[in-house]
C-alpha cells in the first residue's frame, strides 16, 4: 500500500469513526430523553417535562449533522463496503430521530396528565417504558460492537415488549369502561403506551441494520410479533 492510498483509507476510516461516535451519541441522548419522559409522568413534573420537549431540538440537529457527513462521504467517493455503512447510518439516524420524538411526544402528553386530579395506576407504562429504553440500549451496543447476534436478541425481546403493550391496552380499557372520568387521563396513557411499542419497533430496525453490517443481504431469521391491541373487542 503506498503512502497516497494508505492517506485515503486512514481518513475514510477516520470518518467512518466520527460518524459511529454521532450516531451513539445521538442514540444514547433519545434513550435518555425516554427515560426522562417516562419519569415525569409518575412526578407530574411540568419543567422537566419541558425540557425533555426542547431537549428534541438537539436531537434533530446531530440528525441533520449525521446526513451532511453522510453526503460528505459519499462526494469523496465511497471505497468498497463503505456504500452498507453509509446506508445503514442514515436508516439508524432516522430511527433514532423517531425514538426522539416518542419521548417528546410522551412528555407533551404528561402536560395534560398533570392537569388531572388523579391518575389511574401508571405501573405498566412504566415496566413498557423500562423495557423499551433497554431495548434501545442494547440494540446500540449491538450496532456499536457490530453484534449481529445481540441484534438477533433485541430483535426476539420485541415479543415481550408487544405483550406487555397488548395487556397494558387491554387494562386501560377496562379503566375507561368502568370509569368514564378515566377517559381522557387513559387515552394518553394508551398514546403513551402505543409511542412506547413504536420505540420497540424501532429499536427491531436498528438490530435488523446491524445485521445487515454483520451479514449483508443474508436473510434474518423469521421472528414472533405479537401486538394483539388490534384485536382487541374488550
Amino acid at each position: 500500500m503506498n503512502e497516497q492510498h494508505h492517506h485515503i483509507v486512514k481518513s475514510h476510516d477516520d470518518e467512518q469513526n466520527a460518524l459511529l461516535d454521532e450516531l451513539i451519541r445521538m442514540g444514547r441522548m433519545a434513550a435518555t430523553q425516554l427515560e426522562d419522559a417516562l419519569a415525569v409522568v409518575e412526578r407530574r413534573d411540568d419543567t422537566a417535562a419541558r425540557q425533555v420537549v426542547a431537549g428534541d431540538d438537539a436531537i434533530d440537529a446531530l440528525e441533520r449533522q449525521i446526513n451532511h457527513d453522510v453526503i460528505h462521504l459519499i462526494r469523496r467517493g465511497p471505497l468498497a463496503g463503505d456504500l452498507r455503512i453509509i446506508l445503514a447510518a442514515l436508516r439508524v439516524a432516522a430511527d433514532i430521530e423517531r425514538i426522539g420524538d416518542y419521548a417528546a411526544n410522551i412528555a407533551k402528553r404528561s402536560l395534560v396528565l398533570n392537569q388531572a386530579h388523579a391518575l389511574p395506576d401508571t405501573r405498566g407504562v412504566r415496566m413498557l417504558g423500562k423495557l423499551a429504553v433497554q431495548q434501545v440500549r442494547d440494540v446500540l451496543d449491538a450496532y456499536l460492537a457490530r453484534d449481529g447476534e445481540t441484534a438477533l436478541r433485541v430483535r426476539a425481546n420485541d415479543v415481550e415488549l408487544d405483550t406487555l403493550y397488548t395487556g397494558l391496552f387491554r387494562e386501560l380499557l377496562t379503566w375507561m369502561m368502568e370509569d368514564p372520568r378515566a377517559i381522557t387521563p387513559c387515552t394518553h396513557l394508551l398514546f403513551m403506551a402505543k409511542n412506547l411499542e413504536r420505540v420497540g419497533d424501532h429499536a427491531t430496525n436498528i438490530a435488523e441494520n446491524v445485521w445487515f453490517l454483520v451479514h449483508g443481504e443474508e436473510p434474518m431469521p423469521a421472528r414472533d410479533k405479537r401486538d394483539g391491541s388490534s384485536h382487541l373487542t374488550s
